[in-house]
């Protein structure tokens, strides 16, 4: 009595990223066995069938090679070790943020010493910082006032910080970014 062989269809619309099991539409492959191993070029359908025997899935991983690489692999896991690598990279990564102090012509020292402290705060932290001169009425025709501050900020912070963008006047505002040096 012959044994009959049922096909099982697992994972069937789970993936976006990979075709897997039946989805695989080329008539033969270059096949990489659950343990990495390289098994050569095969027939679709005997792959298949490999990897049904293993109760493990067909993953195609690169299909624009000729002939496609697939991989006999548990799915599920692949997928779920993939995700959990993907937060784990998200929570690592540091997000800069563009910290802002703004800056008047005629600023008092102690007004100056209060915004510069932000200023090493902030690049401490890691951000960026946007220092800015903000110009009203007939100041800004004292424009080199303005700079005068960005300049001393500059110089100040130059051992723990670089100068991404120079001091420039836009509209009522001279503006200057300062990023912290790297560790």
């Amino acid at each position: 009595m012959p044994v009959e062989v049922k096909l099982i269809r697992r994972w069937i619309v789970i993936s976006k990223d990979h075709m897997i099991n039946d989805e695989i539409r080329a008539k033969e492959v270059r096949l990489v066995g659950a343990e990495g191993e390289q098994i050569g070029i095969k027939p679709i359908r005997e792959a298949l069938q490999m990897a049904i025997d293993l109760n493990l899935d067909l993953v195609n991983v690169a299909p624009q090679a000729k002939p496609p690489v697939c991989r006999i692999m548990d799915y599920g896991k692949f997928r779920y070790e993939t995700q959990k690598k993907d937060k784990e990279a998200r929570k690592n990564q540091k997000i800069v943020d563009i910290k802002e102090v703004w800056f008047r012509a005629n600023i008092e020292e102690h007004d100056y010493q209060t915004k510069f402290r932000n200023v090493i705060k902030f690049l401490g932290e890691g951000d960026k910082v946007k220092c800015s001169v903000r110009f009203r009425g007939r100041e800004i025709t004292h424009a080199s006032i303005g700079q005068k501050i960005l300049e001393r900020v500059k110089n100040e912070v130059a051992e723990i910080s670089t100068v991404e963008r120079q001091p420039k006047l836009e509209g009522r505002s001279m503006i200057m970014i300062l990023a912290p040096k790297a560790q």
